[in-house]
């Protein structure tokens, strides 16, 4: 089970980290991934960590932005969020993918076995 939550109103030009829990021990068995759904929208991949944190993985949009990063001795995940803009509202979610011996496409929604429900950012102008 993942539990996402560190959203809300913010300004453009500032910060938000969001966190997402996962329950269980086998945490480290997953690669962690978040996405985002904007009003009208459907939903999209921002940012990607392997099980170890040793690789990560972003979208344009959010290069240079977004850190996304872990802890594997607290369960979590973590994205970092600076200097955002009003086209970053939207309702963010993580996602977990078993590790298994197959190539994974880390920005394909299919892919995940676990998402959490969304926390909401809402950046203003």
């Amino acid at each position: 089970q993942l539990q996402a939550f560190g959203g809300g109103l913010v300004q453009a030009g500032g910060s938000l980290r969001l966190s997402c829990a996962a329950s269980g021990r086998t945490f480290s068995s997953y690669h962690m991934s978040w996405f985002r759904r904007a009003p009208g929208k459907e939903r999209e991949y921002v940012a990607a960590i392997n099980w170890s944190g040793g690789d990560t993985y972003y979208a344009d949009f959010v290069k240079g932005r977004f850190t996304i990063s872990r802890d594997n001795a607290k369960n979590t995940v973590y994205l970092q969020m600076n200097s955002l803009k009003p086209e970053d509202t939207a309702v963010y979610y993580c996602a977990a993918y078993r590790v298994r011996d197959l190539g994974w496409y880390f920005d394909q929604l299919e892919e995940y076995d676990y998402w959490g429900q969304g926390t909401q950012v809402t950046v203003s102008s």
